[in-house]
């Protein structure tokens, strides 16, 4: 990074007398005389040849002078004071518009450094039409930094529309930004880019599933999932389990309950007490309260908990089976669940069971 803003620096006083502006030549000395002590290195020498200088205000001179020191104290890490010199030398309006625009994107970058991401937009936003990859690389940054993907995203399509061959990390903003912006379908076109680079690896399916069933597509996700599988592509146990427990954080049980559903039977996932639990609770959630019994009702008798059967029983209740659930709350009580529990569930399943039969009686 030195020797570039060495270099950068070196071809900036040769353009000044290209371009033929007037420069004293004692200042052009200094300014050399500083150039070659910081090239070697010489740091206190760079800053007391351009500390020697009193250039004339409001001159070129000195706005050379305050570009010298800002890149002597960015080459040292002082990135604030570097700001606030090169500002200063843009400011003065003396750097012809070729060297201002040069330094005005090196601005961008040393406030870019400092996360200073108004900064970066003020000074580049002027240039997003036409703009070459270095400044919209810049700006996508600065928009990340700001939270505002939505303004970021149009900015990144450009770039990769210039580099196709753009690093993955390019394609990977876009998939989060759009998914951010639920633009799940922009996203998943997106991740189809990824999968095509990188066509072995789980990570990449795993992600293209989930786009999909955040949009609510839980069978395209499935799909994905076994076309992945069949191409001998491996998802571990705990990759599958966190896409439905996605589906389940995103508000989204029943398209999560598909899901488990799908894998569980497609045998991508090991049927255990603890996935049919879950199975079990994403269809409540759900309010599909046959299925999430009819889970319960099997995996009950297999674990011997009284959760799992005080779970049946409530939802045999709410069913209004209640023959069904005063079966369950006794094989709870049995396995252990408390006794207050047991009884309030009873007593409101007894009542209301006594008021049917008393209701029938009356209509015989």
């Amino acid at each position: 990074m030195i020797r570039a803003i060495l270099l950068v620096l070196l071809c900036g006083v040769s353009g000044v007398q290209a371009a033929g502006q007037t420069v004293e030549p004692g200042v052009l000395r200094a300014l050399n005389a500083a150039q070659s002590a910081q090239q070697q290195g010489d740091y206190a020498a760079a800053r007391r040849a351009l500390a020697a200088l009193k250039p004339r205000q409001g001159s070129l001179e000195q706005a050379l002078v305050w570009r010298s020191q800002a890149y002597l104290a960015w080459a040292e890490g002082r990135n604030a004071q570097a700001i606030e010199l090169l500002a200063k030398a843009l400011d003065s309006g003396r750097l012809d518009a070729v060297m201002a625009a040069d330094e005005r994107l090196n601005l961008a970058r040393l406030n870019l450094a400092e996360r200073r991401y108004a900064a970066v937009v003020t000074l580049l936003s002027p240039q997003q039409v036409g703009a070459s990859e270095d400044v919209l690389q810049m700006l996508v940054q600065a928009y990340q930094g700001q939270g505002q993907p939505a303004k970021a995203l149009p900015l990144a399509e450009r770039y990769i529309q210039l580099n196709p061959a753009a690093a993955d990390s390019w394609l990977q903003f876009l998939v989060a930004a759009n998914a951010e912006l639920k633009r799940y379908a922009a996203a998943e076109r997106w991740q189809r880019r990824l999968l095509a680079r990188q066509p072995n690896q789980a990570r990449t399916w795993r992600q293209l599933a989930a786009l999909q069933q955040l949009e609510g597509r839980h069978d395209k996700a499935l799909a994905t999932l076994r076309a992945a599988h069949a191409k001998g592509v491996n998802f571990t146990a705990a990759e599958l389990d966190n896409l439905v427990l996605l589906a389940s954080g995103a508000g989204q049980p029943w398209q999560g309950a598909k899901l488990l559903a799908g894998l569980l039977e497609q045998g991508l996932l090991v049927r255990n007490p603890v996935r049919e639990e879950r199975l079990g609770r994403l269809w409540w959630q759900a309010r599909e309260r046959q299925q999430a019994a009819g889970v319960f009702r099997q995996l009950a008798p297999r674990s011997g908990s009284a959760q799992h059967w005080l779970s049946l029983a409530q939802l045999e209740l709410e069913q209004q089976r209640w023959q069904a659930g005063l079966e369950a709350l006794a094989r709870a009580e049995q396995a252990g669940a408390a006794r207050s529990q047991v009884r309030a569930w009873r007593a409101w399943a007894e009542s209301e069971l006594s008021q049917r039969e008393n209701r029938l009686a009356s209509r015989g």
